[in-house]
C-alpha cells in the first residue's frame, strides 16, 4: 500500500513538475493518434456514406469484411504494416519503419474499419427515409447526399470520436512498427508498459493518470453527442 501512494504521490509530482520526457511522449501520442484518426477519417466518411446509401453487387460482401475488420487484432495489423515497410518489404526503401509515420499508418489501418463500419449503420438506419423525403420534394442527388450527411453527422462525429479512442489506447500495433524508441517512437501505451516492466511505477502512473484523462474527456464529449441526438 506503501509503494502504490508513493508512487501515486510522485507521478503527480511528474505531471505537475512539467518533467520533459513524459510531456514529449504526450506530445507524440497526440499527435499519432489525431493524425491517424484525421487521415481514417477523411476516407472513412466517404466510403461509409457511399456504402451505406447505396445499393450494388457484392455490397453484403463487403460490409461483412468491413465489419471483420473492425476486430482485427491490433498486432496483426502492425505485422502487416512491419512486413509492408521492412527492408525486404515492397515498401522498404523508403526507410520508415521504426518512425511515427509507420506507426500512423498502422493506426489508420485499425481506426478505417471501425469508422466506416460505424458511419455505414448510422446512415443505412437513416437513408430510405431521407431518400424518399428528398425525392418527393424534388431534391437532386447530391443535394440528397449532403442532407443525408447532415442529418448523420452525430453518428459521424460518435464514431470518429471512437475511432480516436482506439488510438490513443492502442499499444500492440505501434510496439511492432515503432520499436518504442525514447524520444523518437515512444508513445503513453507503450512506455506504461515499459516502466511499469522495470519498477519505475512513478512515469508509468502519470502518464496512466493523462491516459484516463484523456478517455474521460473523449468519453464526456461522446455522451454529450449521444444526448444531442
Amino acid at each position: 500500500m506503501n509503494q502504490i501512494l508513493t508512487s501515486l504521490i510522485e507521478a503527480l509530482k511528474l505531471i505537475t513538475s512539467l518533467d520533459r520526457e513524459v510531456y514529449m511522449i504526450i506530445l507524440l501520442s497526440l499527435i499519432v493518434s489525431i493524425s491517424s484518426t484525421t487521415i481514417a477519417a477523411l476516407g472513412a466518411i466517404p466510403t461509409g456514406i457511399f456504402i451505406g446509401s447505396r445499393e450494388f453487387k457484392g455490397k453484403k460482401i463487403l460490409v461483412r469484411l468491413i465489419n471483420t475488420f473492425m476486430g482485427i487484432p491490433p498486432v496483426v495489423a502492425g505485422l502487416v504494416v512491419y512486413m509492408i515497410l521492412s527492408r525486404k518489404g515492397p515498401l522498404g526503401f523508403l526507410d520508415i519503419l521504426f518512425t511515427p509515420v509507420a506507426m500512423i499508418i498502422a493506426q489508420v489501418l485499425i481506426i478505417f474499419p471501425i469508422v466506416t463500419g460505424l458511419i455505414i449503420s448510422a446512415v443505412k438506419s437513416k437513408v430510405k427515409i431521407i431518400w424518399e423525403t428528398g425525392k418527393g420534394i424534388g431534391l437532386g442527388d447530391g443535394k440528397i447526399l449532403r442532407l443525408l450527411f447532415h442529418e448523420c453527422r452525430y453518428p459521424i462525429i460518435s464514431a470518429i470520436i471512437a475511432g480516436y479512442g482506439r488510438a490513443i489506447s492502442e499499444v500492440g500495433a505501434i510496439t511492432l512498427v515503432g520499436g518504442n524508441i525514447q524520444f523518437r517512437t515512444r508513445v503513453m501505451t507503450t512506455a506504461i508498459v515499459l516502466e511499469t516492466g522495470k519498477g519505475n511505477f512513478d512515469i508509468a502512473l502519470a502518464l496512466g493518470i493523462i491516459l484516463l484523462s484523456i478517455s474521460f474527456v473523449i468519453n464526456y464529449f461522446a455522451h454529450h453527442i449521444q444526448e444531442k441526438r
